[in-house]
Formats: structure tokens, sequence, C-alpha cells
């Protein structure tokens, strides 16, 4: 008990000393954190950086756009001080290409993986099995998704579509979105009645409602690694990375439906 007390003051009095040297660096150098992470965090991030502005008087800027989109600026230069994938396989990229600090790489969330239709849809429930028939489900439409070929939650989709034995079909049926977001606004505005996003998009939408939740065996894992860039690891940086990694992160991104590791 002694070492986990003497552990949590360490942790605590590091955060402290990174977050007042930030606001020291910030004072005197305007110094601000840009983060460059997945659609999917645009809320939870949202909340945790006003938050954490007002409690450390330093400005977080979010982009936010599919993950493999970003990790793509990252790679050509572009100024983020930290990443936040919505796979491990654009962080792997970015590691492969030496464009973010590979010792600061942690995993901080997950998600799953669920189907949705509009709010007034007549479909209230799905049984994803080889049986479904997307097309009839569509009924001459298209089923929203991230677009398989580089978005995290297309990706994803795709694996799950394929282990259910639905890819064949739902392949030529897809309306391919820039990222999970814009798939979900597809549905919203009623431009496809189908679209597979994650569960916490679902979460904040007032537009639509969830019809099936994917077997989680049905997909690879959805992690959300995160880590510092190799060329903007700042004292304001490091503050920011070890706040989403701490408490008061924590019950804002469980608010939002997120797994935290």
């Amino acid at each position: 008990m002694s070492s986990l007390k003497h552990f949590l003051r360490f942790t605590t009095a590091s955060i402290v000393s990174l977050a007042l040297s930030c606001s020291t660096s910030f004072a005197a150098d305007k110094e601000k954190v840009t983060v460059f992470a997945a659609a999917s965090l645009t809320n939870a991030l949202n909340e945790i950086g006003q938050q954490y502005e007002k409690e450390h008087q330093t400005k977080v800027i979010f982009s936010f756009a599919s993950s493999s989109t970003l990790a793509k600026q990252i790679a050509n230069g572009a100024p983020a001080d930290l990443f936040i994938s919505a796979n491990q396989e654009w962080m792997d990229y970015l590691i492969d290409a030496k464009a973010v600090n590979a010792d600061s790489r942690i995993t901080l969330l997950k998600n799953t993986l669920v189907l949705i239709a509009e709010k007034n849809s007549p479909l209230n429930e799905v049984t994803l099995n080889s049986d479904w028939d997307i097309k009839a489900a569509v009924n001459g439409s298209r089923l929203a998704v991230g677009d398989p070929d580089h978005v995290p939650a297309g990706q994803y989709a795709k694996q799950a579509l394929e282990n259910l034995n639905l890819w064949k079909t739902a392949e030529p049926l897809l309306a391919r979105a820039n990222n999970v977001r814009a798939a979900l606004a597809l549905v919203e505005q009623g431009e496809a009645p189908l679209g597979i996003v994650y569960s916490t998009d679902a979460k904040v939408a007032q537009k639509i409602k969830i019809v099936a939740t994917f077997p989680a065996s049905s997909y690879s894992p959805i992690e959300y690694p995160s880590a510092l860039t190799q060329q903007q690891s700042t004292d304001c940086a490091k503050a920011f990375n070890q706040y989403l990694q701490g408490p008061s992160a924590k019950v804002v991104f469980e608010k939002y439906g997120f797994g935290v590791n």
C-alpha cells in the first residue's frame, strides 16, 4: 500500500510539474498544444480540451479527420504535437516513418461497432448473420460506412461483414464516406437508410438509433493509440498527454461511451 501511495504521489507531482512548466512557457511564448485526432473523438476531446484550458490556461487546438488523412499529414510535416488514431495500423505507419515518438505510444481507448438507422425508420432490430438480406434492407439505397480503403471505421466494418459472410453482397451497396462522422451524417440526413459506425458516434447523435451491435468476435479490437510527435514533444504537449490518461479525462471519455484502458 505504501508503494502505491508513493507511486501516486510521484505521478501527481510529475503532472503538476509539467503543467507548471507548460503554463510558464505559454505565458512567455504563447505556446499551444495541437492535437490531431480521429473524427470519432470530436465530442469527447472538445469537452476535455475546454476543461483543460480552464484548469491550465493553455490553448488546445484540435484537428479532427480520418486517422489515415491525419497520419499522412503528420508524415508530411504537419505541425501536430499529439496524434490519436482510431486504429493501431496508422500509428504503426507513423512510427515506421519516424514521425512520432515510439516511446510515448500508449493504447488510450476502446470502442465497439454498431449498425444504425434513421430514428423514424420502421426498422428496429436486425439479426446480424449470413442470412441478413442487406439488399432488401437498404431498399435501392446505400449502406453508409467510412471508406474501407483507408478509414478505420470502414476497415472494421469490412472485417465484420466478411466474418459474417455478408461482404460480397454489401460491397457494391456501400456509400463510402471520408470518415466515420461523415457516414453518420449520411444516415442522419436521410441519404442512407443504414450505416455502420462506432457505438460512441451513435451515442452523441440525436437523429439515429442503433438497430444491431456487431459481435466483438467479428472484427479486430477497436483501439485508439496515442503518441507524441517526434518533432514537437514540448512540456505543454507532455502535460496534456498525461492529462488525457488521468482521472478527469477518464470521466469524460466514459461519459461518451469509450472504454478507457
